[in-house]
């Protein structure tokens, strides 16, 4: 190429190289924005149900307790699918908490008008980090004049944020409107559907128990094999008293570090489940490694005076979860709506905010069509690190005596798991990251195209 024609084709395309500059540099900027905005929760893999994400977790879970803020959980503890509903005089949900409906709260007039969600009075105290989404709501988010919701308690202080409208009393710290609030969460509904059926069912059938549930009145007792790693229950029946009264649940033969999988299902056609304890810590089995399943309830009742440890699994979309027992004290996780009350005359009902550490049946999608069914607990690793995910066949319906022990051949409802895990996904790609990516993309384009040019003059 001669000097004065190279000069000529470099006037021409000098433009296009400050196009390609630009576009790269607008890009870069936003893509950077878009990282910089992500917290902790955003980078980390969404999964079901699972153990403490540091933060700074604690060694122990205490007990409920009103002490000082010591330790730091960002894991998702309460994830609804549906609508999530205060009423009457339910107090407070503590913890990371994702709500894929509306967030409405309208509680009964003569009661403390507020609702305080991640850090509460009373719980295990291990709220997420300051600054990070406390509540994150796909839908609007309500809250009845001269009533508050409150995301902070002293120096511990998280935010609020909604992708729909808002319609207020007072939010403390201020909400703020950020439409993309639950996409990373999106998928988790259909997952939490698919592995509560999985954990209940295999192949259409009742999965295979490890021991006896027998509700006795009083109290269910549900009794283990004494060796097995999980510990599995079957129990179609509701877990009340004569007449729907709280009894006492009641675990034996469970070999320490063991998960137990508790099965609360239906009989065919049966629509509502109901739990009525007077228990206070359960002996027996630890919270961590406790998980009651209701797989097919399109009602769920959780009531009585006492407090249910472990975690709350609820797979149908349809259902409703109706909370008005005192505590609840592990993850709560539910496809459908939940509504946090309380009884008649009593107050502060809570959703604490543990752990669970246990390993359950793996719901991948490299599920064998015809898996050898030896009857033995699967041989599952233990969940280790913050990226680790933990993952009705016709009987009586609570009266006393009632039991089950599945056999092999024993039909079910056909609510099978559809082969899937809890979700695991990155970071959801924002719009700062799409239009970054997509104007790098461009710059990087037009970059080989005055190469791809140059190279041509350079030939000629």
């Amino acid at each position: 190429m001669q000097h004065k024609e190279y000069v000529r084709w470099l006037r021409v395309n000098r433009p296009a190289a400050s196009v390609m500059a630009l576009l790269s540099l607008i890009g870069g900027a936003l893509l950077a924005c878009a990282f910089s905005m992500m917290g902790p929760e955003d980078s980390a893999p969404v999964a079901g149900p699972g153990p403490c994400v540091p933060g700074t977790c604690p060694g122990a879970y205490p007990e409920p307790n009103n002490g000082p803020v010591t330790s730091r959980d960002n894991g998702l503890n309460i994830f609804v699918g549906g609508d999530y509903t205060v009423r009457q005089a339910a107090a407070d949900a503590e913890g990371r908490i994702v709500v894929l409906g509306d967030f409405d709260v309208s509680k009964a007039a003569g009661v403390p008008p507020v609702y305080n969600v991640g850090v509460v009075g009373t719980g295990s105290r291990v709220p997420p980090e300051n600054g990070s989404p406390f509540l994150r709501i796909g839908g609007d988010l309500k809250v009845a004049a001269g009533q508050r919701l409150v995301a902070e308690e002293g120096a511990v202080s998280g935010t609020v944020a909604y992708a729909g409208s808002v319609h207020t009393g007072t939010v403390s710290p201020k909400a703020v409107r950020d439409v993309g609030a639950v996409a990373l969460y999106a998928p988790l509904r259909e997952e939490v559907t698919s592995a509560s059926g999985c954990y209940a069912y295999d192949r259409g059938v009742a999965r295979r128990s490890t021991g006896t549930a027998v509700n006795l009145g009083a109290a269910t007792v549900f009794t283990g094999d004494g060796r097995s790693r999980l510990q599995v229950f079957n129990a179609p029946f509701d877990l009340v008293a004569p007449g729907g009264g709280a009894q006492e649940l009641l675990f034996r033969a469970v070999p320490d570090g063991a998960t137990v999988l508790v099965n609360v299902t239906n009989p065919e056609g049966g629509t509502t489940r109901a739990v009525n304890t007077s228990s206070g810590r359960l002996a027996g089995v630890r919270r961590e490694r406790l998980l009651w399943n209701f797989p097919d309830a399109k009602e769920v009742r959780l009531t009585g005076a006492g407090q249910l440890d472990g975690t709350v699994l609820v797979g149908r979309r349809s259902s409703v979860t109706r909370v008005t027992m005192a505590g609840v004290n592990g993850r709560f996780f539910t496809a459908g709506s939940l509504i946090h009350e309380s009884g008649a005359g009593a107050v502060g009902q809570a959703l604490h905010a543990y752990p669970f550490d246990g390993s359950l049946p793996d719901c991948g999608t490299t599920v064998p069509a015809d898996p050898a069914d030896s009857g033995e607990p699967l041989p599952l690793p233990m969940p280790s690190g913050p990226a680790a995910p933990a993952v009705g066949p016709a009987g009586l319906a609570g009266a006393p005596g009632a039991s089950w022990s599945a056999a092999p051949d024993m039909p079910g409802a056909q609510v099978a798991g559809d082969g899937h895990e809890l979700a695991r996904t990155g970071p959801p790609m924002g719009a700062y990251m799409a239009a970054g990516t997509a104007l790098v993309a461009a710059g990087a384009g037009l970059a080989l195209v005055v190469l791809f040019r140059t190279r041509m003059r350079v030939v000629e």
